[in-house]
Order: C-alpha cells, then sequence, then structure tokens
C-alpha cells in the first residue's frame, strides 16, 4: 500500500487542482473531470511510491534543488513537487501549455530551496 500521507499540498497547488476540476466539469462534463481528478490520484500514489521518478528538468533549469515534476497520463498537466525528509511538498499542478518558470515562481520560491543563495 502506498503511504500518501507522506504528501502535503501547499495552497496553490490544491487551488489549482480546484480549478482545473472546475474547467473539465464545466466545459467537458463530470465524468472527464473524475477522470481527470483519478489521473492525478495515480500521478500522488506514484511520486509517494517513488519520489525520485519525477524528472528534475524544471528544477535544474529554476535553480532549485530536489524540484522535480511528474506528468498525469490523458492530461496534459504536470505535478510539482519536492521531496523533504519525512514527507513530499506538492508545489504546483500546471498545464503544460502554462509558462512554467512564471507559474512556479509567482507563488514565490522560498530561499532555502535555491541555489546559490
Amino acid at each position: 500500500m502506498t503511504d500518501v500521507t507522506r504528501l502535503r499540498f501547499r495552497e496553490a497547488a490544491l487551488a489549482d487542482v480546484e480549478a482545473a476540476a472546475l474547467w473539465y466539469a464545466c466545459d467537458a462534463g463530470v465524468a472527464v473531470a473524475d477522470r481527470f481528478l483519478a489521473a492525478l490520484a495515480a500521478v500522488y500514489a506514484r511520486i509517494a511510491r517513488q519520489p525520485g521518478a519525477g524528472s528534475p528538468r524544471w528544477g535544474q533549469m529554476l535553480g532549485v534543488p530536489g524540484l522535480r515534476s511528474m506528468a498525469t497520463a490523458r492530461f496534459p498537466w504536470f505535478v510539482f513537487y519536492i521531496e523533504d525528509d519525512d514527507h513530499i511538498e506538492i508545489w504546483r499542478v500546471l498545464h503544460g501549455s502554462r509558462d512554467i518558470p512564471a507559474s512556479l515562481t509567482e507563488q514565490g520560491i522560498e530561499d532555502d530551496h535555491r541555489e546559490g543563495q
């Protein structure tokens, strides 16, 4: 069994999911919104099980050690997270067409996560 209780969500990540699910429900129907949420649940379970499996690309580009991302299946969304000693912090859940660097930094990257600061 996967320990998803290790996951902690930033307010921005929760707001991202709420807005996306509402958009899918209104524009594509509740069944599509449910499939989106199920796809996210699968990603959360994989992150909890194998946090190192996510791509470090954005973390390297932004100078944020440990920042990783993992894509959802059948939806163009990415979950951004950092693994700490006792938990995994979900930073954002972003659509692939967004300006990812701007979206990640608009909430502010904490100084202790930036390299060279």
